[in-house]
């Protein structure tokens, strides 16, 4: 039996997580012979019988409100994701300040689902319209439990960040190219004011919110699964398919011909509204405030990514802003 820590070496982390290996020991009816922190408050928990994925929740609503969310989705006939188990643990799992659930483990396909290849980009898409789709006949009774989606807000906090990092962010970035991320933010919130209707147009559905490869995953029979539902919040599809480009778009060599391919976003790409949306450097703003809060910086291969995304994609970017802002025009 062993708590093995898989990132981090400091005693205090390891004495933490020797502690709950314990705890967890005297909760679940099976013999636990491994616990293996995967990321913040997130482990794989191995039994001698099974695999299980454990997940901490700073309060007992945040738990309940997913184990009801994934438990409604499975109801209403999306089972393409995990469910919360109740069977394996004696009774609610509760451990220095951290109320856990216990979610089945998915075994991943040998190949990993990437925004690299155009299959997997489509099946993502189609995965997350079949999501929307699903939730669409019940987000009425999640109204009143969970926010509603309110991007331009959310983006003009981050922008407010982002600029109010500048100081340090000169050390790093030349100020033309500053300059032009800015203007584009600008261009975009203020296009985005404008044509607020649309980002409250009904009819709503559930948002995943955070629609990162990392939260698609394909099983070991090759269905993809969606994941992690810790941003879900009321809204118009369109908020999803917004992120979905912003990731994409590095993978597609920021083609506004290649995003037309994918059919869900046809009629969004017809709309001023979304194209302004479009132009908002959401990543780069986010990217570069994570690594300022972390303080990261000091991280080469962290520090290179945000570069690439940053400088690196450039000047594809800044071609593929000035075709959306002529189409507006």
């Amino acid at each position: 039996m062993k708590a093995t820590n898989a990132s981090m070496n400091q005693k205090g982390d390891d004495d933490y997580l020797n502690r709950l290996f314990s705890y967890f020991q005297s909760q679940f009816y099976e013999k636990i012979i491994q616990l293996v922190p995967i990321r913040k408050s997130v482990f794989i928990l191995k039994t001698v019988k099974n695999t299980y994925i454990v997940k901490g929740y700073q309060t007992n609503r945040r738990l309940k409100l997913q184990e009801a969310f994934t438990a409604t989705l499975r109801k209403e006939g999306f089972n393409k994701t995990y469910q919360y188990l109740t069977s394996p643990v004696r009774a609610q799992l509760f451990f220095e300040g951290t109320y856990f659930g216990c979610m089945e483990y998915i075994t991943p396909h040998k190949t990993a689902f990437s925004f690299h290849t155009q299959n997997d980009r489509q099946e993502g898409m189609a995965l997350l319209d079949q999501f929307h789709k699903a939730t669409a006949s019940f987000e009425a009774r999640y109204r009143t439990l969970l926010p509603k989606g309110n991007l331009i807000e959310k983006w003009t906090e981050r922008f407010t960040l982002f600029s109010n990092n500048l100081p340090f962010l000169k050390y790093f970035i030349n100020e033309p190219f500053i300059s032009e991320m800015v203007s584009w933010a600008n261009w975009s919130l203020d296009g985005m004011e404008k044509n607020k209707d649309f980002f409250q147009k009904k009819p709503f559905v559930i948002l995943h919110g955070d629609v990162a490869h990392h939260n698609f995953l394909r099983d070991e029979h090759g269905k993809l699964n969606l994941l992690d539902y810790d941003l879900i919040s009321i809204g118009t599809p369109a908020l999803d398919y917004l992120q979905y480009a912003n990731r994409i778009l590095p993978y597609i060599d920021w083609s506004f011909e290649k995003l037309k391919i994918f059919k869900p976003m046809q009629q969004y790409l017809e709309d001023d509204a979304f194209l302004y949306a479009l132009v908002f450097p959401a990543d780069i703003f986010r990217e570069w405030n994570r690594l300022i809060r972390e303080k990261t910086f000091t991280d080469e291969v962290k520090f290179r990514q945000v570069m690439e995304l940053s400088i690196g994609q450039f000047y594809s970017r800044k071609k593929f802003i000035d075709r959306l802002i002529n189409q507006v025009n």
